[in-house]
């Protein structure tokens, strides 16, 4: 008798378990599109960057560290080197435009900044945000666009 006590929540739970394919929700959405050669169009607020700010702690801090020097027990432990945005000449290379596109796509481990957690106007002020991570050492410019 206990154990057709016992089976029956298991049965139960069984049943109300989903079965592949009905309403999941997919989990790799396909990558936004890529902004190619486009001159950063947000001018920066303090309203802006706080706002940018907080979106780096929240999603990017935790891998890359609060400095921006990407060294963190998360991401040792993921087996990832990270660049380090402290340093002026770690971004020098790449323009705003590429880090957008890294941003909104993902890149390798890093996950993609999809555009319901994040507006194009967001993560373009967390392109400025994460530059200014090296402010305060001697700044290397970013690469200019490439027209298209």
């Amino acid at each position: 008798m206990s154990k057709s006590i016992l089976l029956l929540p298991a049965v139960i739970l069984l049943a109300m378990t989903p079965t592949p394919g009905s309403g999941r929700i997919p989990q790799e959405a396909a990558p936004a599109p890529a902004v190619s050669a486009v001159k950063n169009p947000v001018k920066p607020t303090a309203a802006s960057q706080a706002r940018a700010k907080e979106l780096y702690g929240f999603d990017c801090a935790l891998c890359h560290g609060a400095n921006g020097n990407g060294k963190t027990d998360l991401a040792t432990g993921m087996g990832v080197k990270l660049s380090d945005w402290s340093d002026p000449a770690t971004l020098a290379s790449k323009s705003d435009s590429d880090l957008f596109n890294m941003i909104r796509n993902g890149k390798d481990k890093m996950p993609a900044e999809v555009e319901g957690r994040a507006k194009n106007d967001e993560v373009w002020n967390l392109v400025i945000y994460i530059r200014s991570l090296s402010k305060g050492k001697p700044a290397a410019p970013s690469v200019p666009d490439k027209p298209e």
